[in-house]
């Protein structure tokens, strides 16, 4: 593996595509009633909308090429359909996503959305691209190990299952590449359904809880040296940040890694390998659309 320090490549993203992709449709309905009661529902399930819009303003102007993935923002395709909630939106969206990316086939992706299945596309890309060269490392509170025959049917905790060859066929047969489990990683777990857990064993995916990384991103590095591969795509969901801390997700999960540690790790593993994909998912942006209602039908919005 190369150990060359890579943290020059955040200064020149010529050849990034920042791609903004704020899908909503991939949470289930189920938790966006229980954890986000506090505003109207129809608003509430599109706040992933607004994160992903709030992310693209507040980080650094990028100096590469962004495009936007048209994601639907009405009631298109949200049945349930072979243990998928909203199947028939997720596909279309997610054929809309490689379209976009076909168009750049760019060498790095930033993807700011929306809920984490918009990692899939363009990890899958990058699979196709660098093929076994590529391991993708997953820091999020959950696994996303799901499948249709899981109980909870929201697709973006499908994402990761989907990414390592698991699940629906009709997503799968979207895919241009797939990634070996084994060179996957999941960092920060620490919250899970019992009826999907057991997939991170049978399917061969390194797993790490928050206490495996308080002290020291070691262990990470030691995974990535041991699969060999010199380049790495991050996928990081907000909500493994403790709650105790800060809530940035769709629910509180406490006892998660802290801010500083979820930075450090990212640092560490860029100094060892070709960060080549970063994806940030499922920010929430609470003010921000407790705001949108205060000013709902003030005159001359």
């Amino acid at each position: 593996m190369n150990t060359q320090d890579h943290s020059d490549t955040a200064k020149d993203n010529s050849t990034t595509l920042r791609l903004i992709w704020p899908q909503w449709q991939g949470a289930g309905t189920e938790s966006i009633r229980g954890l986000f009661a506090e505003v109207p529902f129809e608003e509430a399930r599109r706040g992933y909308a607004v994160g992903a819009a709030v992310l693209n303003a507040v980080l650094p102007t990028h100096h590469g090429p962004i495009a936007v993935v048209p994601v639907e923002s009405g009631d298109f395709g949200l049945s349930k359909q072979d243990g998928i909630e909203a199947k028939e939106a997720v596909l279309t969206q997610l054929t809309r996503a490689l379209e976009v990316i076909s168009r750049y086939r760019p060498e790095r992706i930033l993807t700011l959305g929306g809920e984490c299945s918009v990692s899939v596309a363009p990890f899958s890309w990058l699979s196709k691209l660098y093929g076994k060269d590529l391991a993708v490392l997953w820091i999020d509170s959950h696994p996303d190990i799901g499948t249709p025959a899981s109980r909870y049917p929201g697709y973006h905790a499908m994402a990761l299952a989907v990414l390592t060859g698991h699940g629906d066929p009709d997503v799968l047969r979207l895919l241009p590449g797939t990634v070996d489990p084994g060179r996957v990683a999941l960092a920060g777990l620490h919250s899970w359904t019992e009826d999907d857990f057991p997939n991170i064993a049978h399917w061969g995916i390194k797993s790490f809880r928050p206490d495996d990384l308080r002290l020291s991103s070691q262990p990470i590095l030691d995974w990535l040296k041991d699969s060999g591969c010199s380049r790495v795509a991050i996928h990081f969901d907000v909500d493994v940040v403790d709650s105790n801390e800060i809530v940035f997700g769709l629910g509180s999960e406490p006892d998660g890694l802290k801010s500083n540690e979820a930075r450090r790790i990212v640092a560490d593993v860029n100094t060892v390998a070709d960060v080549v994909g970063l994806t940030i998912s499922e920010f929430i942006p609470r003010q921000v659309i407790r705001l949108q209602q205060v000013l709902r039908d003030f005159p001359l919005i």
